[in-house]
């Protein structure tokens, strides 16, 4: 029942990312909108590798029976993604940072008149 809401909860936070991803023009809308998609897949991630009644997989007071913990590989998985996250995110920021300084805006259709212009 837990999964379950966290599930449908990141199936609409996808979607909205998603959605906003598509329809902001505004680069920094578009990466904030990138964000929100990843976030929902780590509580996606998340939500698949809890068990209910588990603890996390760390030996205390000499428990070795496998089926006290829950699932190590995605909360793994969740923290790599992270990392990678951000680094995403950090090259997308100095890529916007860096056409701003170009082309004076974050709107996405007006850098493309400008760069279709100066093709011209």
């Amino acid at each position: 029942m837990i999964n379950d809401r966290f599930m449908i909860a990141a199936v609409l936070l996808f979607g909205f990312g998603f959605m906003n991803l598509l329809l902001q023009k505004n680069l920094i809308r578009k990466i904030i909108s990138f964000n929100i998609m990843e976030s929902s897949i780590f509580l996606f991630l998340a939500s698949q590798g809890y068990i209910n009644g588990r603890i996390a997989p760390i030996i205390v007071d000499g428990i070795l029976d496998a089926d006290v913990y829950i699932n190590p590989i995605p909360s793994g998985l969740v923290l790599t993604g992270i990392v990678v996250s951000v680094s995403v995110t950090a090259f997308f920021l100095a890529l916007t940072v860096r056409l701003y300084n170009i082309y004076k805006t974050v709107d996405f259709d007006e850098i493309m008149l400008l760069v279709n212009k100066e093709a011209e």
